[in-house]
């Protein structure tokens, strides 16, 4: 298209190319208007702080002075020289390696009992997703802390059944970080409902033909049940693997702020929590930000990579 000069001496779009900006943004306007708290809050509340959080990362900044520009010093300290940051990625890789799998298995194996007509199952199923609708909150994460202590309901039971007087649970090294991924076991109800969809969604006729081939509740498990139901059971790994990189509060109260006792739960988040607001690094803080989106980000791309190995999509010919 050609470009016409005005009369000012400058150059502009043609008439015709300019009416017709016009009349598609006046069509779109109304679109635009709704989409605008969206975008405010996007590039506000989204975009903004993380790019901002990019800058600081390369920076040393202690929410007093100025911060100054210091290159590669923060990564390079977090890599190679910060031992807290390694043992607080250690303390996430076991929750989340154990916690996930577990909490997956036993939303599954309810969704499977829930699936069945059985008598009042609308109340199991609000009954069992009621400690996921109150999420990671304070009032759960110190409710578990007094479950778990030394004179709490789990020591209670443990001495009126085996007579055994139990340990503070959240106190002692050897066993703290396993009340916090019991408690993410706890929360299965949110992939309880998704696997519960899933599973309304596999044909029961291929599990009445199965039957009549004398096949065993296990067997049609391993092969209708399970081949059908990966993509929602990828969904739900990815999901969850991510929401365990990002516990917080249950270790934040658990151990009264400081990942104790003797960093047993100190995961990631926390460190980071730490460093930003105990030590005033917040450029450094920063950094470990940036890496913990790094390594989610791995982890994402691994489950995506592998999953065309063990994922089935009923529109595909394999």
């Amino acid at each position: 298209m050609a470009v016409e000069a005005n009369t000012t001496g400058g150059w502009s779009l043609p008439s015709s190319r300019e009416s017709w900006i016009v009349r598609a943004f006046r069509r779109n306007v109304t679109g635009y208007m709704f989409l605008s708290l969206w975008l405010i809050g996007f590039f506000g509340l989204t975009l903004g702080p993380a790019l901002a959080s990019l800058y600081l990362s390369f920076t040393d900044y202690d929410l007093l002075t100025p911060p100054q520009w210091s290159g590669l010093k923060n990564y390079e300290y977090a890599l190679f020289h910060d031992q807290r940051l390694w043992h607080s990625l250690s303390v996430t890789f076991n929750y989340v390696l154990w916690g996930v799998p577990l909490r997956l298995a036993v939303a599954l194996g309810l969704a499977i009992i829930l699936d069945r007509s059985v008598r009042g199952v609308a109340f199991y199923r609000a009954a069992f997703y009621l400690p996921s609708l109150l999420g990671a909150s304070v009032a759960i994460a110190v409710m578990w802390r007094q479950l778990f202590g030394a004179d709490g309901l789990i020591n209670s039971l443990l001495f009126v059944v085996t007579g055994i007087q139990g340990p503070s649970w959240v106190s002692n090294p050897n066993y703290a970080l396993w009340t916090l991924v019991a408690l993410t076991i706890w929360q299965f109800g949110s992939p309880m409902i998704i696997f519960l969809a899933g599973l309304r969604q596999i044909p029961q006729d291929l599990y009445e033909a199965a039957s009549m081939d004398g096949a065993s509740g296990w067997r049609q498990f391993r092969k209708i049940t399970l081949p059908l139901l990966a993509p929602v059971i990828f969904f739900n790994l990815v999901l969850q693997t991510i929401e365990a990189f990002k516990a917080f509060t249950q270790a934040y109260i658990v151990s009264g702020g400081l990942g104790g006792p003797v960093n047993s739960t100190l995961f990631y988040t926390l460190n980071l929590y730490l460093e930003a607001f105990a030590n005033f690094r917040m450029g450094y803080a920063s950094t470990l930000a940036w890496i913990l989106l790094v390594i989610i980000g791995i982890f994402t791309t691994l489950a995506f990579w592998t999953s065309k190995y063990w994922v089935y999509y009923e529109d595909e010919s394999r």
